[in-house]
């Protein structure tokens, strides 16, 4: 329970005890988080001192074992040079070849004898532990399933852990409505294995609606992709089972259209589900099958509606997508771009905007509000991995009436909407917060110390050093996962590269290559951020790729981050009082990149993205024109920002004032609502 508490608010729940500590325990618990950059709050320290020194031993113990797994100090970190960075800052480029060359041969560490290090030298303030409650504890499962956007692989197990914890209890939990059909199909199979019955069964009929839900909850039930970006192998199901997807797939009111949209992963599913059995009792359900089996002819909307565009009659398929609206805002300015009368094309999408989705229109919202700004097309696939794919910008712009009359309909529709919520009173909005941005889509959101959204920027703490890490371990067989740094001018220009290729250069310094991780291996890089501005340099891409080609999810254990340090020669190499963000790299892919460092603004921007590796040598170099669109594409996107999402909430419900003294409700960066509350955000904003 509190390893989940602890990772996703930073609470702890403690039961009251009858006493028997000192205050000299109470400091030695103190003492062991401050070591690892927590502190407890007062009322934690307070409810701690109520336990037995036996309690108070099992918390700590404990409590150490989840902190040092989110800083990534579970792990011992040794670097190729055990002396490293001055160990590496001394080396000639002649002595760092042939010992590198020593190594690939004969994939031993190299044997060094590292000099003691002073203490650490740092100034950062220490995260605070804060004493929760049950009922704030269990809010979580509630926002997680009232989330109206998707949910990251940490989210669904964390999700998965409270119905398998709660059983028949967790419908107690469960919010009025599962907005958001994936993380219903989640949701829908664990109760289905775990909590069988009548209210399982009544939930789920009276939640899913299409034939494309029970698709979802079909792939749920076979550990598949809820996105259906991926194909799934369906797995062999009970009887039980067969009979109750096919039940639903009966009740929906025509399955045949929307089956025809993922036709072959409903033949593999007819192989599982045996649709013949069932032919007389789901009669509309068999027929279905049958016309995907036999490739019998049937008209769909969206060819219908293809069809229309095709042959220059946007107008009409403007009137056909009326009644489907979130098709229709979707394509509004394809419309808007091909229709004869596009006035008329905005008419129509004023008369259905009420019955399109928050997130949707608030997408509409910022795409009309910002059309022609960014040289750059950005797209985001669907899927577990975070792809993203760049193309220049070519559309055709749109005379300012049509922008401008989308702008006010997705406004005026969001504030009617909001304004039915409860109020807010005098709210602050911290400015900040036009650096984040709104989670849409956390599905393939990598587990973090820190939550944030792709392409978000959160600023650097005040600091002349940034030293990047990784560990990882084997798989089945030898990993070389290779740490770099990519360094890039103010107009994009590439300048020079970290890499075990390229030791030292620029201010910059890689502690060594290590090939081989039986046991787990640890590569840094040192920035000098003060020599890299004098330099001109201004953005710095993280890097990480899998050299001998296996995916990060074929490894035990793989993760990344940053930390920030005062003094690069004080404390261990690895630090965990230092480290400002931790990275699980766990995805399908062979090439990641965490984060750029602004130089210029000091900010980290979250990247979180996977890149295609090089067909033969995956490496950095082989890879930089990737890696420098992507440093485009992330550092110029245009996506909706908490602070307009917020804005159009006060605007509706609540009263702006400029100052945090005056305000009843917070959105800023450390008090109130903040960027890191992603669960309440897709919970009860969107």
């Amino acid at each position: 329970m509190n390893d989940i508490y602890l990772r996703r608010k930073g609470k702890l729940y403690v039961k009251a005890g009858d006493g028997g500590v000192g205050i000299e325990h109470i400091a030695t618990v103190q003492k062991e988080a401050e070591q690892l950059g927590f502190v407890l709050s007062d009322n934690l320290a307070t409810r701690l001192s109520s336990l037995s020194v036996e309690n108070l031993t099992h918390f700590l113990r404990n409590l150490l074992k989840d902190l040092r797994s989110m800083l990534g100090a579970h792990r011992v970190h040794v670097p190729l040079y055990p002396g490293f960075p001055q160990q590496v800052v001394r080396m000639s480029e002649a002595e760092l070849y042939l010992n590198a060359i020593r190594h690939y041969i004969s994939l031993r560490r190299l044997p060094s004898e590292e000099a003691a290090r002073p203490p650490l030298l740092h100034g950062k303030a220490p995260r605070e532990i804060d004493l929760g409650s049950i009922d704030d504890f269990e809010s979580i499962f509630t926002r997680l399933a009232a989330a109206k956007s998707s949910l990251s692989d940490q989210d669904k197990a964390d999700v998965t852990w409270f119905i398998r914890q709660y059983r028949e209890d967790i419908f107690r939990l469960l919010p009025a409505q599962i907005p958001f059909k994936e993380n219903l199909a989640v949701i829908g199979a664990q109760l289905l294995m775990h909590v069988p019955g009548e209210a399982t069964t009544a939930l789920l009929e009276s939640q899913i609606k299409t034939a494309t839900d029970v698709l979802r909850l079909a792939v749920a039930l076979s550990d598949g992709d809820v996105s259906l970006a991926k194909a799934t192998k369906f797995k062999a199901t009970k009887r039980a089972h067969r009979k109750f997807l096919l039940s639903l797939l009966e009740r929906t009111s025509d399955p045949t259209e929307d089956m025809l949209r993922w036709s072959e992963r409903w033949k593999r599913l007819g192989e599982v589900l045996h649709p013949g059995d069932f032919s007389e009792r789901f009669p509309k359900t068999f027929a279905a099958f049958s016309v995907l089996r036999n490739n019998t002819p049937f008209s769909s909307f969206n060819s219908t509606v293809e069809t229309l565009l095709r042959d220059g009659q946007a107008d009409e398929a403007g009137c056909q997508l009326q009644t489907r609206p979130g098709e229709f805002a979707r394509r509004l300015d394809h419309l808007l771009r091909k229709a004869q009368h596009p006035l008329g094309i905005i008419e129509e999408f004023r008369r259905v905007a009420s019955r399109v989705s928050t997130p949707v229109l608030l997408q509409v919202l910022t795409h009309f509000s910002s059309r022609g700004t960014n040289p750059l097309r950005t797209f985001f696939p669907k899927g577990e991995v975070a792809k993203v794919f760049a193309i220049k910008e070519d559309r055709l712009p749109l005379q300012d009436e049509l922008v401008t009359g989308v702008v006010k309909t997705c406004e005026e529709t969001l504030l009617e909407r909001f304004s039915k919520l409860p109020p807010l009173g005098r709210c602050y909005i911290d400015p900040e917060l036009r650096n984040h941005l709104v989670p849409f889509s956390q599905r393939s959101a990598s587990r973090s110390l820190r939550t944030l959204v792709r392409g978000s920027r959160v600023p650097m703490p005040d600091t002349r050093f940034v030293r990047l890490f990784l560990w990882w371990m084997n798989g089945r067989g030898r990993a070389d996962i290779d740490l770099s740094a990519v360094l890039f001018g103010p107009n994009f220009d590439y300048v020079d590269v970290l890499a075990y290729y390229n030791l030292k250069n620029y201010g910059g310094h890689h502690s060594g290559d290590i090939v081989d991780a039986p046991k787990g291996a640890a590569e840094f890089i040192d920035l000098d951020l003060q020599r890299l501005r004098e330099l001109k340099v201004r953005f710095v891409v993280m890097v990480l790729n899998s050299y001998t080609m296996q995916p990060y999810c074929d490894l035990p254990e793989c993760f990344a981050g940053w930390m920030a340090r005062q003094d690069t020669n004080s404390g261990e190499v690895f630090e965990p009082r230092t480290v400002e963000d931790r990275i699980d790299v766990a995805s399908d892919t062979r090439i990641c990149l965490p984060l750029v460092l602004d130089l210029d603004e000091m900010q980290v921007v979250w990247m979180d993205i996977a890149l295609k590796e090089h067909p033969r040598w995956n490496n950095v170099h082989n890879n930089l024109s990737g890696v420098a669109l992507m440093l485009r594409a992330l550092t110029s996107l245009v996506k909706t920002d908490l602070h307009t999402l917020f804005s159009l909430h006060t605007r509706a419900r609540g009263e702006v004032v400029q100052s945090p003294r005056e305000a009843e409700t917070m959105f800023s960066m450390k008090e109130g609502i903040t960027p890191f509350d992603i669960d309440r955000v897709r919970a009860d904003f969107l």
